[in-house]
């Protein structure tokens, strides 16, 4: 019982941490700035392609993008993703694709605002310095994009001629298909990882950013399908409100959602800590009175 009501003490604290440090707000930011880094995004994922002369590969990392959305807010954006990368791009060193490369930063920088405010740290970097290491970031996702869309390409054609082969193996299809998708899940957890541990200013050890991870990865899990429900069992329900901005309003209204979450997991790494500097504070209260002659 008591390391339930621990679990619930910490919920709670973080949440009112949450709000402390206006993570509603912070949320809304990092929601809106991941909707305007996503195209851009997409078109470097689509010109660092076709330099390398691979351009269909960047529809298949787009479609692993989509993966981890619900059906009813991935495929409206699928079908503007598709419009975007079925123009070829070879401008990788132009002007535009440097621009696309910055906004896409923005998300990050986004990200970092709302880690910092979570634990309670100050960036005392250079701004440069940190929009660079964002840039770094993306750079680093659109490449894993692209590996992992070389696997997601040649995996098929090569379960296929085992197959072909060994024809007993296509009773595992079905379990290829869930490591293709345990391979974007690990993708995500690796990004949350990271992110905790690098992006956000000050160090942290490992095991103290795992909670706010396990927590994120479960509320996004809870949060897909309650969102996927929502809008399967009422369709019309933001056409009727939004018009023709209805799919914007989806796709950022659950980026949103996204986002608030992500924030209260790295509040609740930031409340864990907390409670554990109150609790080394006491001690050594406790000791200096019974040093100076004070006994309990």
């Amino acid at each position: 019982m008591q390391a339930i009501g621990r679990v619930f003490a910490v919920l709670y604290l973080a949440y009112n941490r949450m709000i402390l440090h206006d993570g509603w707000a912070i949320a809304s930011h990092i929601a809106l700035s991941a909707l305007f880094s996503f195209f851009p995004f997409l078109i470097l994922l689509t010109a660092l392609a076709s330099f390398f002369g691979a351009g269909a590969l960047a529809d298949d990392a787009a479609g692993l993008i989509l993966d981890v959305l619900p059906q009813e807010v991935g495929m409206p954006i699928a079908a503007e993703v598709r419009t975007v990368l079925t123009e070829w791009r070879g401008d990788l060193l132009t002007i535009g694709a440097a621009l696309a490369l910055y906004f896409s930063s923005n998300g990050i920088e986004a990200l970092r605002v709302g880690l910092n405010r979570a634990y309670g740290v100050r960036e005392n970097r250079s701004w440069y310095l940190t929009r660079i290491e964002s840039i770094f970031y993306v750079v680093i996702g659109a490449g894993v994009m692209l590996v992992f869309a070389f696997g997601v390409v040649l995996g098929p054609l090569i379960w296929g001629t085992l197959v072909s082969y060994f024809p007993p193996l296509a009773e595992f299809t079905r379990v290829v298909d869930v490591l293709r998708l345990g391979g974007t899940a690990f993708i995500i957890v690796v990004a949350l990882i990271v992110t905790h541990k690098y992006l956000a200013a000050g160090e942290r050890s490992f095991l103290s950013i795992l909670p706010g991870v396990f927590v994120t990865l479960f509320l996004w899990l809870l949060g897909g399908f309650v969102f996927g429900a929502y809008l399967a069992h009422f369709p019309q329900a933001y056409a009727t409100t939004y018009g023709g901005l209805a799919t914007a309003m989806i796709a950022l209204i659950f980026l949103y959602t996204l986002a608030a979450i992500y924030i209260y997991g790295g509040e609740i790494n930031g409340a864990i800590a907390a409670m554990r500097r109150a609790a080394a504070k006491r001690l050594r209260s406790k000791a200096t009175r019974y040093e100076g002659g004070w006994h309990w």
